[in-house]
């Protein structure tokens, strides 16, 4: 059971990995680690303003107790010149007692002023080391940038990319349905001259109609049929025959029928026994 757990919490972190991978910009994180860096450096100076606040007031007070012990010096002498030792005594203890916290005061100034000197040096290291992430930093995301521009533009050209996927995807469906609306406005065409499709509107032609029609239109084929075989058997060859007394050729080349020719007197009346 632990094992099929830990099985799932390393697919978990790899799949997590992954999301993350691919919504992070690098320009991001560096300006993240480059703000972490100068709040670090802002810490480091902060400290070293203390430590020199502190370094500040110890010379103060030691300032402060170098006086008093020159005060009981000077007070010590005073009462050995009028004759009173008790008082020279109790001011020279004194004195003393100042001497002892002057020494501490001086120890602990050595000890803040190493330490405000040690922090100075990492504050400069680290201001070096900002300055020179800085560049770095300027330099990797100007690098990136151009390199994701040109990554765009080349997805671009070829068409690759998300966006111009979905483009070209839009322009496939888009070709595709007017193939389609073109294809079937046709065959309604087609079934509406056939007769198969009534038109809704009243101004399609019924089947009677366009049967006369058609009969209409063969009867027209027939009747140039005609005229042209006319034209044809009263060409050059006909026209001779005319000329030459022959008989005058019909339709289909078959010969007229000729009348017999009736007689006349002198006079030009028809004989009555040829009329007979």
């Amino acid at each position: 059971m632990a094992g099929i757990f830990q099985r799932m919490s390393l697919i978990f972190r790899a799949k997590a990995d992954k999301t993350l991978d691919k919504y992070e910009d690098p320009r991001q994180t560096l300006d993240y680690s480059y703000q972490r860096q100068l709040e670090l450096l802002q810490k480091v100076r902060r400290g070293v303003a203390d430590v020199a606040t502190s370094r500040k007031r110890i010379e103060l007070q030691a300032n402060g107790l170098s006086t008093q012990s020159d005060k009981l010096t000077s007070q010590a002498q005073k009462a050995l010149e009028v004759g009173r030792e008790d008082l020279a005594r109790e001011a020279l203890t004194r004195r003393s007692g100042i001497q002892q916290q002057l020494t501490d005061l001086q120890a602990q100034h050595a000890q803040l002023q190493g330490e405000e000197e040690k922090l100075v040096r990492a504050s400069q290291r680290l201001q070096a080391k900002v300055d020179a992430f800085r560049t770095k930093k300027e330099t990797i995301k100007a690098t990136y940038s151009a390199a994701e521009a040109q990554t765009r533009i080349g997805e671009a050209f070829t068409g690759i990319s998300e966006e111009m996927g979905d483009v070209g995807l839009a322009v496939q469906r888009a070709e595709d349905k007017t193939a389609q609306l073109q294809a079937r406005a046709g065959a309604i065409d087609e079934l509406l001259a056939s007769g198969a499709l009534d038109d809704v509107t009243g101004t399609q032609k019924d089947d009677i109609t366009l049967e006369l029609e058609q009969l209409a239109s063969t009867s027209d084929v027939e009747s140039e049929l005609t005229r042209m075989k006319t034209q044809l058997g009263s060409g050059p060859a006909a026209t001779t025959q005319a000329i030459g007394g022959g008989p005058t050729a019909a339709i289909g080349g078959a010969p007229a029928p000729q009348a017999p020719a009736a007689s006349t007197d002198y006079q030009g009346q028809p004989n009555v026994g040829d009329l007979r």
